[in-house]
Formats: structure tokens, C-alpha cells, sequence
């Protein structure tokens, strides 16, 4: 498995605002960028297609209350992955990290892991700047 970390992000909104939003796959599309297309959502589960890449289906398996968020891959994807989110409360404020950990061979690994991590730390900027 390769991971990929972003930034740890001191976001100046409680965990249990974070987590209650980061915890439905509906409010995620709005932290997506312009090349995220055909976004499909419920509370649990979301697909979309990354313009001139890839289709890719996600799935909520594990929380803990207010600190973590663990999701998987869900239905055809080129590639396993899990995408963890940890949240550490800080009183008024929380301390964010996502995780990428995805099972990519040799040639993806060289050409993914920056626009991955990247794109990790644009989520934590979108999250940072959301009317949560």
C-alpha cells in the first residue's frame, strides 16, 4: 500500500462540526474540484469521475464519534484504496489529517502520489474555507 498524507490543518471549526459534515457524502461535493463530474451521493456513499482519469466509488464503513471517518473504495475502481480522516478537538478549533492509503503499482505510484496529496490538502483549504 502506498500512503499519502496531507498536511495536518488546524481548522478553526469544532469536531463535531467537521465530523457531522465529513460524515455524509452529500456535503462532500461542494469541497470537490471543477475536474470531479457526475457526482452521486446519499449519506453513506458517493461516485464521480476525475475528468480524463478515472471513475471512482466510496463508501463510509467505520466512524468514531467526532474523530474518525474511515472510507473505502465502492464498486468498479482502478485501483483498492482507503481514505481515513482523523479529527483531533482542540476546544473551538480541530486539528485535521486525511489519509490516502491505496494499493497502486509501480507506474501509478510514480505519477499519482503529488496530484493526490495535492488534492488532499485543496479538500483540507475547501473544508477550511466551508460555511459549516
Amino acid at each position: 500500500m502506498t500512503r499519502i498524507e496531507s498536511d495536518k490543518r488546524i481548522i478553526n471549526k469544532t469536531a463535531d462540526k467537521i465530523f457531522n459534515f465529513l460524515s455524509n457524502f452529500n456535503n462532500f461535493e461542494t469541497l470537490m474540484p471543477e475536474k470531479v463530474v457526475d457526482w452521486v451521493s446519499d449519506e453513506k456513499t458517493c461516485s464521480f469521475t476525475i475528468s480524463g482519469l478515472a471513475s471512482l466509488g466510496m463508501r463510509i464503513v467505520e466512524t468514531k464519534n467526532n474523530s474518525f471517518i474511515k472510507i473505502v473504495d465502492e464498486g468498479k475502481t482502478p485501483f483498492k484504496f482507503e481514505f481515513l480522516i482523523y479529527i483531533v478537538d482542540l476546544n473551538n478549533s480541530s486539528e485535521v489529517q486525511l489519509i490516502f492509503d491505496a494499493d497502486l503499482n509501480s507506474m501509478l505510484k510514480m505519477i499519482a502520489v503529488k496530484p493526490l496529496k495535492n488534492f488532499l490538502n485543496m479538500l483540507l483549504d475547501e473544508l477550511e474555507k466551508s460555511n459549516i
